[in-house]
């Protein structure tokens, strides 16, 4: 994505959906911002639970909204949380779900000030497991 403009609207909704997570028993929020390849955000952000297995990240619930509302083709995510001295990616379950629309994804890891690092779902997620492997032969 070259388009400094789409990314810094990417990076505002995401650091948005951090202020919206629903995080009582961690108190670590996070926010998504999911571009389509349509030029859509969708967002998303941390729900917990109390029974805490039930709880869904930021980027699985971006995921989940996006398709519900007809999305299926991405360009990029942006992840969020109030971690200020370190980038910090996806967990191992939000990759793998990424991975589900395709390996082209642009990751942009997000501080709380705004300042980010691209980097790609290959990186993040090498060797992976895709729809692809399920292919008959």
């Amino acid at each position: 994505m070259a388009d400094a403009a789409l990314v810094k609207e990417l990076i505002s909704k995401c650091l948005q959906a951090r202020d919206q997570a629903h995080c009582p028993y961690s108190n670590f929020p996070v926010g998504a911002a999911i571009l389509t390849t349509g030029g859509d955000i969708i967002t998303g952000c941390n729900v917990e639970n109390a029974s805490y297995g039930l709880t869904v990240c930021a980027e699985r619930t971006a995921v989940q909204r996006a398709v519900a509302e007809g999305h299926r083709h991405f360009s990029a995510i942006a992840v969020t949380c109030d971690i200020k001295d370190s980038f910090v990616g996806p967990c191992g379950a939000c990759r793998q779900v990424l991975m589900e629309f395709g390996s082209d994804w642009d990751i942009y890891l997000t501080k709380p000030d705004g300042s980010y690092k691209k980097t790609s779902l290959q990186d993040l997620l090498p060797l992976a497991f895709s729809p692809a492997h399920l292919e008959k032969s």
